[in-house]
């Protein structure tokens, strides 16, 4: 059995994002697929990505996320994310991607083999790659039921991917009025105890510009 530093050697360390009440898992924001199309598309979201600008140039940070995107590559990848996950978080939360987006149906499976091995923690997944998901669907039916997949709008003030979302029994969020309100902005930009990102009762998320 593998020791927690020999874990956290192949995945990297996990992001302590300081809104979040729990752990993250992030790669570098320039890896994202569909993000970097939108980059320079005016008015997606993607042209305001958060996690482009503050603390994540710097080239430490950077030089950490890309060896958790080169991990992606390890075999052990999926039982160091285990083991990795069931020794630090005690919050019973967890988040993917604070930075970074799925790369392939091979990532977003593992993903939910993760998730299938750690029944007891509920994990939050927001995601534009809509292809890999309608493909991981196509293939498994389902996401675990510790795993929300929030399908993310692509444009600021866009309608939210509700129909896309609903075929495939998921949630959506975006920069919008739609639907429930991330109360951070009013909260020291803290989630305290609102849990609603990880809820699958909670249809759409709007998240303030940021």
């Amino acid at each position: 059995m593998m020791t927690l530093a020999q874990s956290l050697e192949i995945i990297g360390n996990f992001s302590k994002p300081s809104k979040m009440p729990c752990q993250s898992w992030s790669i570098p924001a320039r890896r994202c697929q569909t993000g970097m199309k939108l980059r320079n598309v005016v008015g997606s979201i993607c042209s305001k990505c958060y996690a482009l600008k503050g603390r994540y140039p710097f080239p430490n940070v950077q030089a950490a996320l890309e060896r958790r995107f080169q991990s992606l590559l390890n075999p052990l990848w999926e039982e160091a994310m285990v083991f990795a996950i069931s020794m630090t978080e005690s919050s019973g939360f967890f988040r993917w991607h604070d930075s970074g987006d799925v790369q392939s149906v091979e990532h977003l499976e593992k993903i939910a083999n993760v998730a299938k091995r750690l029944p007891n923690i509920s994990f939050w997944l927001p995601t534009r790659e809509y292809g890999y998901v309608s493909e991981f669907v196509k293939r498994h039916g389902s996401f675990p039921e510790n795993l929300t997949v929030r399908l993310s709008s692509l444009m600021i003030e866009g309608q939210p991917p509700a129909t896309i979302a609903k075929r495939f029994g998921l949630t959506t969020s975006g920069v919008s009025k739609e639907g429930f309100t991330c109360p951070s902005s009013k909260q020291d930009g803290k989630c305290l105890t609102c849990r609603a990102c990880w809820d699958k009762n909670v249809a759409n998320i709007n998240y303030k510009q940021h």
